[in-house]
Formats: structure tokens, C-alpha cells, sequence
């Protein structure tokens, strides 16, 4: 057996237990369940939120109570989304922003979602960019291979605003060719 390094290893929900869970939200007031996907389905989403009519809007999702403002951050996925709350201060990045390789499917929207990005946490006092997990390594640059399920030697999943401006510059260094460069806590990948 290998060891995870005293963590418990990912766990997605069993097809089995996706109904019980489904069943425990579904008569309260106020919930609306989504369907699930591989990855959201754009018009479902982006008209959830009202993005459909203004994608430039911060949305506001009420969870019992507490409320998370939510933006559309399009480039990775076309139906991408990151939410902030307010009482933590964290911004959930999902796959947009995170210390691993960036996949970019849409190069000129991933452009368009960082400034946007960097102005609303300019006006929010935000204490961590978290993404969904983490494909670098502990040395600046090196990511694990593809695949690799062991990573005893990453750095720690929270980034801060600062990072944001370093993915605009690496952007900008960039250019219109979309290609692999790597950075110290991100690698930026055209997802061809």
C-alpha cells in the first residue's frame, strides 16, 4: 500500500450515494440543485448565475447564511466561474488559478478573466487564492508529470493576489502564441 503522507486520499461521492445525498437537499426551501457534469454546461450555468445577460456582473449565491459573490472567470472553461466569501476572505479559483499547469482552452477570454480578477480583489480584502489542487512541486517551475497521483514535495495549495499579476505578466510575456511556459508556482498551457 502506498503511503499519502498522513492525508486521506481524494474521494469523489459513489454513484450510490449521490441519490442520498440529492435526496437530503431536495425538500428544503430555497435550494436548487444543479445537475452535475464533467464540466458545467455553459448556457445552465452562465444563465444560473446571470452571466447570460451581464458577464461582467458579480453574482451573489445565498448559502444558509452566508452569501458568496461569484464571477464569471471564462478561458480554462467557457462556463468557469470563482467565488469569494466574504468572511473568510478566500477566493475559490477552481481550475482557473491554482499552483499547477493552467490549461487554457480559450486563450483571448483566459486574457480577458485576469484583469477582472485583479480589480475585484483590489476592492475585497482577500486572504488566499485557493485552487482546486496542486501539479507543482516544492523547486520554482517543476511540475509533477501528468497523471502522478504520489506528490510528497508540493507547495502549499494557497496563492495570494500577487500571483494574479505575475499570471497578467506571463500573459503578456506570452503574447498572441499561445504556448508551455512555466513560472515559478504555475505553468500556463495552451489546451490544444
Amino acid at each position: 500500500m502506498r503511503s499519502t503522507g498522513g492525508r486521506e486520499p481524494n474521494r469523489r461521492l459513489s454513484p450510490r450515494a449521490r441519490p442520498r445525498c440529492r435526496r437530503r437537499f431536495r425538500n428544503r426551501a430555497a435550494v436548487r440543485l444543479l445537475r452535475r457534469e464533467s464540466h458545467a454546461d455553459f448556457a445552465t450555468a452562465w444563465k444560473y448565475f446571470g452571466f447570460d445577460e451581464d458577464p461582467t456582473a458579480v453574482a451573489r449565491v445565498v448559502l444558509g447564511g452566508r452569501t458568496l459573490e461569484c464571477l464569471a472567470t471564462p478561458g480554462h472553461h467557457e462556463a468557469a466561474v470563482t467565488f469569494y466569501d466574504p468572511w473568510t476572505g478566500i477566493l475559490l479559483t477552481g481550475d482557473t488559478v491554482y499552483p499547477g499547469r493552467l490549461y487554457v482552452q480559450d486563450w483571448s477570454g483566459f486574457a480577458r478573466t485576469i484583469d477582472p480578477l485583479i480589480e475585484f480583489c483590489e476592492h475585497r480584502p482577500v486572504t488566499h487564492v485557493l485552487g482546486c489542487h496542486i501539479e507543482m512541486t516544492a523547486e520554482p517551475g517543476v511540475d509533477y508529470p501528468v497523471r502522478t497521483t504520489y506528490q510528497p514535495h508540493e507547495p502549499p495549495l494557497q496563492m495570494t493576489t500577487g500571483h494574479l499579476h505575475e499570471i497578467r505578466a506571463a500573459l503578456h510575456e506570452i503574447g498572441d502564441q499561445p504556448r508551455r511556459l512555466a513560472y515559478p508556482l504555475f505553468v500556463i498551457c495552451p489546451d490544444d
